[in-house]
């Protein structure tokens, strides 16, 4: 595991939603459960968290997700009995042994933003991190250890982005952005942030993604921050709030592939890619996968 980096320890798992998309699969397993190839998405943002060094998780949960919850929460015994003989067993177990998970619930969901903020008791004062368990990343550094590196250099607010294109960057919340200096040109100076913007009124093609560093001050923002639309209150605005009033905000275009697992056709595409990344795999879910196509 990578050392603790920028004095932070926390990371924020943000896992609320209702997982809508998927029904109805999501009837009865949350969304976050789901696996890409063998392990569940969650799975994933616990160990990039891990392996950036942090050793504290705050899990934000809602009602009915006891089984997201059970399953970050085996420890000791428990996990080897369920485990078994399986080859992952020792890895899994190290894993989450090294992580201590505190749950709180988001009752209704009302933005990122709410989500967010039903963290500031078990966070306090201090900076964190935030993970978005269906954005998930290939990477050879975890994006959390690209960032926090970043942080140590840069202190303030930071958020994950990438180059989005076309239609697609009215999804996003986009940042304008200006040269950080320095000598990691993937960093950028934020110099304004937009929710879901008009193409043609995009600031940039720097779309915001499921990964974020916070000061502890971002829960008064947050409380600060007006509801929008559908009620809900974006962390997007709440960033701005804080970049006004003088808090430094980067946006940090990290080097990995991400898939956004969070609906059904982003999901198969990400297992896809995981099960042909894996050597031990890869060439049968090649021939699977070729096999399917030359059927359709």
């Amino acid at each position: 595991m990578s050392e603790r980096r920028g004095g932070i320890s926390k990371a924020v798992i943000v896992a609320g939603g209702r997982g809508t998309r998927f029904l109805p699969a999501t009837l009865a397993i949350p969304k976050e459960i789901l696996p890409i190839f063998d392990r569940p998405m969650l799975f994933y943002a616990l160990e990039e968290a891990a392996n950036s060094g942090l050793t504290e998780i705050v899990l934000i949960s809602a009602p009915g997700k006891a089984v997201m919850e059970n399953y970050v929460t085996l420890r000791g015994e428990e996990l080897a009995r369920a485990l078994g003989e399986h080859a992952s067993a020792a890895a899994v177990q190290g894993l989450m042994d090294s992580l201590r998970v505190t749950i709180v619930h988001q009752n209704e969901p009302l933005g990122l933003g709410h989500a967010i903020l039903q963290a500031a008791d078990a966070v306090g004062d201090e900076a964190f991190a935030v993970i978005l368990p269906d954005d998930i990343v290939n990477a050879e550094t975890p994006v959390l250890a690209q960032m926090l590196a970043a942080y140590a250099d840069h202190p303030g607010i930071h958020v994950g982005v990438e180059h989005v294109a076309g239609e697609a960057i009215s999804a996003y919340g986009v940042v304008d952005v200006e040269p950080a200096g320095g000598d990691d040109k993937r960093v950028y100076r934020v110099t304004g942030l937009v929710e879901k913007p008009d193409p043609d009124d995009a600031p940039s093609d720097l779309g915001i993604v499921g990964r974020y560093i916070f000061p502890g001050s971002i829960f008064d923002a947050i409380r600060r921050t007006p509801p929008g639309a559908k009620d809900e209150i974006q962390i997007t605005d709440a960033m701005e709030i804080q970049r006004r009033e003088g808090t430094p905000t980067f946006a940090f275009a990290f080097d990995g592939v991400r898939y956004d697992a969070g609906n059904p056709l982003g999901h198969l595409r990400a297992a896809a890619a995981f099960a042909l990344s894996r050597p031990d795999v890869s060439e049968e879910a090649r021939a699977i996968l070729e096999e399917a196509l030359s059927r359709e």
